[in-house]
């Protein structure tokens, strides 16, 4: 736990407000500790206060080597002063146990933490309203507001972390989710091999590995020797093919010199191999890494350029991500229009969550028209394949029966 908060703050860029790039990861823990006081459902016990203990005095400690030279510090630049950060802590600690007391387990206060970080989730992925935050933090922090841009605002892994919260919140709204203690649950949230990127994985599952630790050594030499190889084909991708793509995969500079539609072919086939090895290249690490530490996260890819159908692509393509819509957009929406009265056409609900689920993962890398019109795209030809390609003709047997059995299965439709 204490080697991801540290994590956490090396790997944050450095941003141009100034020290902001110590507050956000800051936030995110804000945010962690915020969603753990109102999921606990156990009293607040002895490991959890020392949990906590060790994390603020963590983050005391990193805003401390502000006194360091800058190859010394752990942070992107030098921290605020030790005497800020411990006001902070302390008044976020005053407001935090009243909270915990209050609000621990009760549904209103899960919904209301749920709508309060999906809010922050829309302020940060819309443009407009990022520039907006960047200018008043520049006016706060005493700098020029003319230079503010969505760049001031790199909130490194803010995401994945996001959507790990709005898991826990759902999940214990549903009854399904198990007790985590501090510790475990700040783990399973900013977990450092998974943290920028992913994979996005659940916490009954990391619940699993957690378990098994105290019964395993550290570094046992099978774990090693998997982990390291799993680290070494991560690397080849990401550092050697996908680089080595980049240098002409389709991008506005080598875009201008096109001549020939097989150049442009050429390009964006690179381009597509490049964004496929990169990302999976980084999963591999993220997984590697983990099998070092006793945590097996979840496969991201599974040859996913090799599908013959678009479903079969979104089975293969981030799978995590995938999973995750299925569970907390697709398969609510669809349980919410076939408890409608009088019911929707069954093809009506397909069509609705299909698109639903796919404009949400568009509007999670983005809130801009271009994610829009991607995630409608996908959950358009979503659709048409699942009720189309392999559909019966209209008026057969095949066709009635169907129909006549299709409700009881619509979540089970998705990607």
């Amino acid at each position: 736990m204490l080697l991801s908060v540290v994590a956490m703050y090396w790997l944050q860029p450095a941003l141009p407000i100034r020290n902001l790039d110590f507050y956000l990861p800051l936030a995110t823990l804000g945010l962690a500790l915020g969603v753990w006081a109102v999921t606990a459902t156990a009293p607040f016990s002895r490991q959890d206060a020392l949990a906590l203990g060790l994390t603020a005095a963590v983050v005391i400690g990193l805003s401390a080597t502000r006194y360091l030279i800058p190859e010394l510090r752990p942070t992107p630049s030098r921290p605020p002063a030790t005497a800020i950060v411990i006001v902070i802590i302390a008044v976020a600690s005053g407001f935090g146990l009243p909270l915990w007391r209050w609000a621990r387990g009760q549904g209103r206060a899960l919904a209301l933490a749920l709508l309060g970080l999906i809010g922050v989730f829309i302020q940060m992925k819309t443009p407009a309203l990022t520039e907006n935050l960047a200018a008043g933090l520049r006016t706060w922090a005493g700098q020029s507001t003319d230079l503010a841009s969505v760049n001031d605002l790199q909130w490194l892994g803010f995401s994945y972390v996001a959507f790990r919260l709005i898991h826990l919140l759902r999940d214990r709204q549903s009854g399904r989710l198990p007790h985590l203690p501090l510790r475990e649950h700040l783990t399973f949230v900013i977990f450092f091999p998974a943290f920028t990127a992913g994979p996005i994985d659940r916490a009954e599952r990391f619940r699993e590995d957690w378990e098994r630790l105290p019964t395993e050594r550290l570094f046992a030499a099978p774990r090693v020797t998997v982990g390291l190889g799993r680290i070494a084909v991560g690397l080849f991708k990401k550092f050697v093919l996908a680089d080595t793509l980049a240098l002409f995969a389709l991008n506005a500079a080598n875009a201008e010199q096109l001549q020939t539609s097989a150049g442009a072919w050429l390009l964006l086939y690179a381009y597509a191999f490049r964004l496929y090895l990169d990302f999976s290249g980084y999963t591999d690490i993220a997984i590697g890494i983990g099998i070092l530490f006793g945590v097996t996260l979840p496969e991201n890819f599974d040859r996913p350029y090799l599908k013959n159908n678009i479903t079969a692509f979104w089975q293969s393509w981030h799978m995590t991500l995938s999973n995750w819509a299925r569970f907390y957009v697709f398969s609510p929406l669809s349980r919410a229009l076939l408890r409608r009265k009088p019911r929707p056409n069954p093809d009506l609900i397909v069509f609705a969550s299909h698109l639903a689920t796919m404009l949400v993962i568009g509007l999670w890398h983005g809130v801009t028209v271009n994610f829009m019109i991607w995630g409608a795209w996908h959950g358009v030809a979503l659709f048409i394949h699942k009720n189309g390609a392999t559909a019966p003709a209209p008026g057969t047997a095949a066709w009635g029966s169907i129909r006549a059995a299709r409700p009881p299965g619509l979540w089970r439709a998705c990607c």
